[in-house]
């Protein structure tokens, strides 16, 4: 029987999100550095209304934002992820986040999250900042990307 058949090698060393695997109810993703990702970019919020999201972060560092609130954030909350724990982000929970450019972050999710049941939010000018300040705080400035 053929190597091929009983097992797939994917890897992705772009930059960004990048979904890999879909099988069955799951996808596994990977997610990197990108400018988008950097913390004066971070322009919005994203939950997913079906589902919850599993974060692991294998290389460099990462900060889980998250917003309390229903329809709109009012209060912002930040999670400095540890390698190899999992981070399980509930269904409905606002949340964004940022990575160092050497990060590299496996993400486990349902295969139909899409953009009809993942509304985005926009941030107001002022909560764009709270990101911003919630980075240099946690991190050194030579670590932010």
């Amino acid at each position: 029987m053929p190597l091929e058949t009983l097992l797939e090698i994917r890897d992705y060393t772009g930059d960004g999100y990048r979904p890999l695997i879909d099988f069955g109810a799951w996808r596994v993703a990977i997610l990197r550095a990108c400018d988008d990702l950097r913390p004066e970019n971070l322009a919005t919020m994203q939950r997913h209304d079906a589902t919850d999201e599993v974060f692991v972060l294998l290389a460099g560092q990462c900060l889980l934002f998250f917003g309390e609130g229903a329809d709109a954030v009012t209060a912002i909350h930040a999670v400095e992820m540890e390698p190899l724990k999992l981070y399980n982000v509930k269904r409905g929970a606002w949340h964004t986040h940022t990575l160092s450019a050497d990060a590299t972050v496996l993400i486990v999710e349902n295969v139909d999250t899409n953009d009809a049941n993942s509304p985005l939010l926009a941030l107001t000018a002022g909560q764009r900042e709270e990101l911003v300040q919630w980075t240099r705080k946690l991190w050194k400035p030579e670590e932010t990307i």
